[in-house]
């Protein structure tokens, strides 16, 4: 068999407002499922990491002399794609070119109408990436047997094959992520999405899938919620410990706190086997589901940082957005949280379809009387795949036509699918953070609390440009948490 090289990129660039830059855990997971698989020599690269031009990123592929090319994007880093795919085929006039992640999993074969792609993976990767190199090294290019698949055949018709894309039947027959075709080193000196700088840390995905339907949520790897075993999860630590010397763990789930007895058996197995550990959690706890045996649990072992959150203050809204958050319990939990010295970041949108003036004041009023030591208010934004963007796409069609993704951050987007006018939706936005941080007990509880309260300086301009200017419009980085 054909020993095959496989290019594999994380598309995006960073943008001064938001220079987050998070490690590609899909690509290189799917890089350890297939090189244990097959024979194959796997390159992972990173755009949003390194800032390369759309020239540069293509001109390493062509030096790795790449026969598959993979390519993953958010949607706010799409529009990159019609270009990238573009001047690859007519540098490599004979790889194969697939696009995978979480907008081509929304939009599916809008991809290959759009790019020069050959082939769409929706949602998990791992086992469609390992039949799609099997087909390819053993000379064919039909890849009619593979389900779920959306392809371009030889006549450049589309096809979609029937079936939903095959998943790994257990998680912890899953490799750990190639850790070593990064750079870790070169992450640690930016800023990830916990609001820490320069840290040692290791980012993981311990769970796919989600049960609770949000309609602004994406689906990539569906409402089944799948997950490692509390051994496998504990076991990577110890490896990224004594690997690369790493004792600073963040959680990328979209659920970790689902199944109470995993995470309690998480950390009753970090405790025994003597794993230094700091955790973070900057977006997969539902705060309703927190218990306070669960909340000390993590503490004791080593959690310092966690995001949950209301969305919305309304329970009208929570039922509409089929969020349906147990809002008073959510407010216990993070009162507890607090007072276990963790630094919490509560998430709030405000702009949902049919939200009035009274709930979005509710929503502002609740995060102002919580604990929590920041906020975020982002504007409601309706991603491709979601429910609420099908909803707004059949009812209001003309909401959609001035919204722009590119290079985006969430937190900034000028987004406006309710009844009210945009002067004063914006202006919640901006009163709502005035309220929250201009706040003698908010701004000393968080220099107490901040893992590095010498960096909260750094934040000040940022902030007053949000809360009292009139933001221009500027765009989307996240789609789901």
């Amino acid at each position: 068999m054909k020993r095959v090289r496989l290019f594999l990129a994380n598309i995006g660039v960073r943008i001064p407002s938001y220079p987050v830059v998070t490690l590609p855990i899909g690509l290189i997971s799917i890089a350890a499922f297939v090189r244990q698989k097959l024979p194959i020599d796997v390159m992972v690269v990173d755009q949003r990491l390194d800032n390369w031009t759309t020239d540069e990123l293509v001109r390493r592929a062509v030096d790795f002399g790449a026969d598959i090319i993979g390519l993953s994007a958010v949607t706010t880093a799409a529009h990159r794609l019609p270009l990238l795919t573009q001047k690859i085929r007519t540098s490599l006039p004979n790889a194969l070119i697939m696009v995978g992640g979480p907008h081509a999993s929304a939009v599916c074969g809008q991809v290959l109408e759009e790019t020069c792609a050959d082939i769409v993976v929706r949602g998990e990767g791992e086992k469609s990436t390992e039949m799609i190199l099997r087909a390819w090294t053993e000379g064919g290019h039909d890849f009619g047997g593979i389900p779920g698949l959306i392809w371009r055949n030889a006549a450049g018709k589309l096809e979609q094959n029937p079936g939903a894309t095959l998943l790994v039947d257990s998680m912890d027959d899953i490799p750990m992520p190639a850790y070593d075709l990064i750079e870790l080193e070169r992450y640690w000196k930016g800023q990830s999405v916990v609001p820490v700088y320069r840290r040692r840390y290791a980012s993981l995905v311990t769970s796919r899938g989600c049960p609770y339907r949000c309609i602004f949520c994406h689906n990539t790897f569906g409402k089944a919620i799948r997950m490692f075993s509390a051994g496998r999860v504990v076991e990577e630590l110890e490896y990224l410990q004594k690997t690369y010397g790493i004792a600073d763990f963040e959680f990328l789930d979209d659920n970790f706190n689902f199944k109470s007895m995993r995470v309690l058996q998480i950390c009753d197995l970090i405790k025994r086997r003597g794993v230094k550990s700091r955790l973070a959690f900057p977006y997969g706890l539902r705060g309703d589901l927190l218990s306070n045996e669960v909340i000390d649990a993590l503490a004791g072992a080593g959690m310092y940082h966690c995001a949950v959150a209301l969305e919305t203050g309304s329970p009208r809204l929570q039922k509409f957005i089929m969020k349906d958050m147990d809002i008073p319990r959510l407010l216990e939990r993070a009162e507890y949280l607090v007072s276990k010295r963790m630094f919490v970041n509560l998430f709030c949108m405000i702009g949902f379809p049919t939200e009035t003036e009274e709930e979005i004041e509710t929503t502002i009023d609740l995060a102002c009387a919580s604990p929590c030591q920041m906020a975020n208010f982002a504007t409601v934004t309706p991603f491709p795949g979601s429910t609420l963007h099908e909803m707004i796409r059949r009812e209001n069609p003309e909401k959609l036509e001035g919204i722009r993704y590119e290079d985006s951050e969430l937190t900034m987007m000028r987004v406006n699918l309710t009844d009210l006018p945009d002067e004063k939706l914006f202006y919640y936005q901006r009163l709502a953070l005035r309220r929250f941080y201009v706040n003698p007990r908010r701004i000393v509880r968080l220099i107490r609390t901040h893992p590095q309260p010498w960096i909260l300086p750094a934040y000040i301009p940022i902030l007053l440009s949000r809360a009292t200017k009139n933001l221009l419009p500027t765009h989307a980085g996240q789609e789901c948490r």
